[in-house]
């Protein structure tokens, strides 16, 4: 299950991730990769807000991680500045998990520590202007029955691939 999306505005970026938020239940894990300013909190800003937090959402870059209250926790991760498979472990992403959601940046490094069953999303910039490419992919049978929904709820945004 692919996906792959083009966003042409921050605000865009920030529907997607709205999208895939409405869609997320507890126990579900996102990993989010892409160079720095490729969109990742962006992202997480519009799942954050499907998930009905409405406050400021930032990196947690230096804090590792944010939680932010909503109808469903969300733990947004921020794994760039570690570098030992134990530092992530510490975070003890499992028990976020039992409570909430895990957006998880930079992601794809510790895709092996999530669940099986999870959510990739891979931002890239490989156009001359702002726009963006998403490409999402869903890993277990949790992700194929809510796929439909999801192509759906992001339609406006598919490119022709």
């Amino acid at each position: 299950m692919r996906l792959e999306l083009r966003t042409a505005t921050a605000e865009d970026t920030r529907a997607v991730g709205s999208a895939v938020g409405s869609l997320l239940r507890v126990g579900d894990a996102v990993a989010l990769s892409g160079d720095l300013g490729a969109g990742k909190t962006t992202f997480v800003q519009g799942a954050a807000r499907a998930l009905g937090f409405d406050g400021h959402v930032v990196s947690p870059t230096f804090t590792l991680v944010r939680e932010y209250r909503g109808r469903i926790p969300v733990f947004h991760v921020d794994i760039y500045r570690l570098v030992r498979v134990q530092d992530v472990l510490e975070l003890d992403l499992d028990e976020m998990l039992s409570d909430g959601v895990v957006l998880v940046e930079w992601g794809d490094a510790v895709e092996g520590l999530l669940p099986e069953e999870h959510l990739t999303v891979a931002l890239t910039t490989p156009w001359s202007d702002e726009a963006r490419r998403l490409e999402l992919q869903g890993t277990g049978p949790s992700w194929e029955v809510r796929w439909r929904r999801l192509e759906s709820a992001t339609r406006e945004w598919r490119t022709a691939a």
